[in-house]
């Protein structure tokens, strides 16, 4: 191999970078007509706004498309790292033009987080109340977390096959969230399609069956794209509140709620045909166990606190909260406040867990906790037995200490995060009990206001130095620490 090559594959392709972010703005500007037209169609005059934002993303994606000529496709593992952190930044930074400019503008702080929170689904909201934006804005808030669901680099190496070759295998890695990353198809342009698929086919089941209860096309829309990306985000005041009254509702969502949080891996291999996939898989069989327990837990906790209202409020209610919470969806029933703090306890546990890694879902993801328990089991076993060689297994498989050992750094700073996120927004003003709430809230993706804690109230409050702090644990957390944190070592820009 010449000398040249070998030292071009330890530098950052930068002109590689700019024209794959080109084409990725080309993309979100197609995205942002839907809500341009959705104006125009209801009347509205927010179309401008976005129709404006739409030209001038595809106008920056084609000078960086077609100006930024890399004289090699090689991209290493750094490249995607720091071309995946970089794109989420640049489709927030779009993606927030139409907040500022709309009927009912936003100040750049406020735009900033409520386009972050939305692609990385998120579902935290600076707004009052949604009852004044246009139905372009709630398609928008809705597309965004859509988007942000299953990957915007993973949709754009479904789109773009010619990624297989230039360091697509990176770029997936930085983004899919979960300990390994396994590909469901021999080339990554494959694997990435066949994930979108699946994932546009739920979507488009569960708009339909929305549709087909008592929510009209619109709401049925933004709230499939919301409960399939488990983003959150609702498209009226009173969020699924709205249709408490709607048992056929509440049921279609949980399910759909739970789908997304499952390895989308797991539901391509039942798909496929492989029925026994599910129960062989130890993570799945957690997150079963996990739903079942949480259920026994919350139904006897209301019945103690007499908080029985109804037969549903011992079934639906619970297991939609439930569910609602350990996927990071953030969707709550009219009743969740009242049921003490016992559940609000388990609701922290759920929030940090997570569901499945390969999911749309944020939190640790049950993956890790699985590992970090059987590693912590054996080292008990070694406190009696010293001389014991043991490994960790999951679903019959013997796990690399080497990942072991990533999953409890992981853990470790994702703990860090968390406490360092509370302290700062403390600096910034915010009371304790708000301000590590909302810190856990944002890094997990889950999104819940600190309103649910009894102490304070929704994002809106916040100070615009704590905003941007926690959009910063927005995106580290949607990207699972390391994409986003190995940028400030000094080895990564080191030659």
């Amino acid at each position: 191999m010449p000398l040249f090559n070998i030292a071009a594959r330890h530098l950052i392709n930068v002109r590689m970078l700019m024209r794959i972010m080109g084409w990725l703005l080309i993309i979100e500007a197609i995205f942002l007509t839907f809500p341009a037209l959705t104006c125009l169609a209801y009347g509205e005059s927010d179309w401008l706004p976005f129709a404006l934002t739409s030209a001038g993303t595809l106008l920056a994606g084609l000078l960086l498309a077609l100006r930024s000529r890399p004289t090699s496709d090689y991209m290493g593992k750094r490249d995607g790292y720091l071309l995946t952190a970089m794109v989420w930044i640049v489709f927030s930074l779009f993606g927030l033009i139409p907040f500022l400019f709309c009927s009912h503008p936003l100040d750049i702080s406020d735009a900033f987080f409520e386009a972050m929170s939305g692609f990385t689904t998120t579902g935290a909201s600076v707004l009052d109340t949604v009852t004044d934006m246009s139905h372009g804005v709630h398609l928008w808030r809705a597309l965004m977390q859509w988007i942000g669901g299953m990957g915007i680099i993973l949709f754009t190496l479904a789109v773009i096959p010619m990624l297989n070759h230039a360091g697509g295998m990176q770029m997936f890695n930085a983004e899919v969230t979960g300990i390994t990353h396994d590909k469901i198809s021999p080339r990554i342009s494959q694997t990435a399609k066949n994930l979108w698929l699946i994932y546009i086919g739920l979507t488009v089941v569960l708009i339909l069956l929305l549709w087909a209860g008592p929510m009209n096309l619109f709401d049925s829309i933004c709230h499939a794209f919301g409960a399939i990306s488990t983003g959150g985000y609702s498209s009226t005041p009173a969020g699924i509140s709205a249709w408490d009254y709607s048992v056929y509702i509440k049921v279609v969502l949980i399910i759909f709620m739970f789908l997304g949080g499952v390895n989308f891996g797991l539901i391509y291999k039942i798909l496929k045909g492989n029925f026994k996939a599910p129960w062989r898989n130890e993570v799945f069989r957690t997150y079963l166990i996990i739903i079942g327990v949480m259920m026994l837990l919350f139904v006897s906790t209301i019945v103690m606190r007499g908080e029985v209202k109804s037969w549903r409020s011992l079934t639906i209610d619970p297991l939609f909260q439930i569910v609602s919470t350990i996927t990071s969806t953030g969707f709550t029933v009219n009743n969740f406040e009242g049921w003490g703090p016992f559940i609000l306890s388990l609701t922290f546990i759920m929030m940090f867990f997570g569901a499945c890694a390969g999911s749309t879902s944020g939190g640790a993801k049950i993956d890790r906790i699985i590992y970090l328990f059987k590693n912590a089991d054996n080292e008990l076993y070694r406190c009696i037995y010293p001389h014991s060689v043991l490994s960790v297994k999951v679903s019959g498989k013997v796990v690399n200490p080497e990942l072991v050992t990533k999953v409890i750094a992981f853990l470790c700073i994702y703990m860090l995060l968390i406490v360092g996120g509370g302290m700062a927004l403390t600096g910034c003003g915010v009371p304790l009990v708000d301000a590590f709430f909302s810190a856990f809230s944002c890094i997990s993706n889950t999104g819940l206001a600190a309103g649910v804690t009894g102490y304070g109230n929704s994002y809106d409050i916040m100070p615009d130095l704590g905003k941007w702090i926690l959009s910063f644990l927005m995106l580290v957390g949607r990207l699972e620490i390391f994409t986003v944190l190995v940028l400030f070592t000094p080895a990564f820009w080191r030659r």
